[in-house]
């Protein structure tokens, strides 16, 4: 994968050191500007790396800037996008949040993604947690997302989930190092499935997370519009 390197580029942002991950001190959890456009290419290059080949609406590097940048588009408080950048400039993964409306309780994680090389150093986890914290100020209760089964990686892949969908819910199995492992560690429980989301016998795993308890959050209902 091409990345271009261009440090000075990359705004001041804040260092994010955390006891549970291995990042290194010169990692950086950071907003990512429509104005950087090299940590946009980067941040398109990761999806592209990623999801090219199985996510039919990113099949080229122009589909995946689009996306960011519409991502960017949206206006805050409506949508987070923050990177994670290594101390040379470069742009290692990239989380998303949208707020899903019902008040600003409910926001969707989405994307999360990290470079190949850069996986397993806890720099996804930490992107996580970020959103989270910023979400939770902003009054949210739930954080969401959907993680796909593209290729039988669950035992609900690749199978006629009707019509006892929550039968094969019940007694899913990790077959191949399923991403859905890794949002549980990070306190995401399963809460639902849509069978044959992506086509047939491709489900969509609904996970969601409790982020904030009611009356701690960072915007009270009470003091809502």
């Amino acid at each position: 994968m091409l990345f271009i390197h261009h440090p000075d580029v990359i705004k001041p942002g804040r260092i994010v050191l955390r006891a549970n991950t291995k990042m290194t001190q010169a990692t950086r959890i950071i907003e990512l500007k429509p104005d950087d456009e090299t940590a946009v290419l980067q941040t398109a290059e990761i999806l592209l790396e990623a999801f090219g080949g199985r996510a039919p609406e990113w099949p080229d590097i122009d589909s995946t800037l689009k996306y960011v940048r519409g991502s960017l588009a949206q206006t805050d408080p409506e949508r987070i996008n923050l990177v994670a950048v290594a101390g040379d400039g470069r742009v290692l993964g990239y989380a998303g949040g949208t707020n899903e409306g019902n008040g600003g309780f409910l926001w969707e994680l989405d994307p999360l993604v990290v470079i190949a090389d850069s996986r397993r150093l806890g720099i996804g986890r930490t992107l996580v947690e970020e959103v989270e914290e910023r979400i939770r100020a902003r009054g949210a209760l739930t954080l969401w997302l959907g993680t796909d089964d593209w290729a039988n990686l669950t035992s609900l892949g690749g199978t006629d989930l009707y019509p006892d969908v929550l039968g094969h819910l019940a007694n899913i199995k990790n077959l191949a190092n399923h991403p859905y492992a890794f949002y549980q560690k990070i306190g995401f429980v399963i809460v639902g499935v849509i069978p044959d989301s992506n086509g047939w016998g491709k489900p969509d795993i609904l996970m969601a997370k409790r982020v904030a308890q009611e009356g701690i959050t960072g915007i009270s209902r009470s003091t809502r519009p």
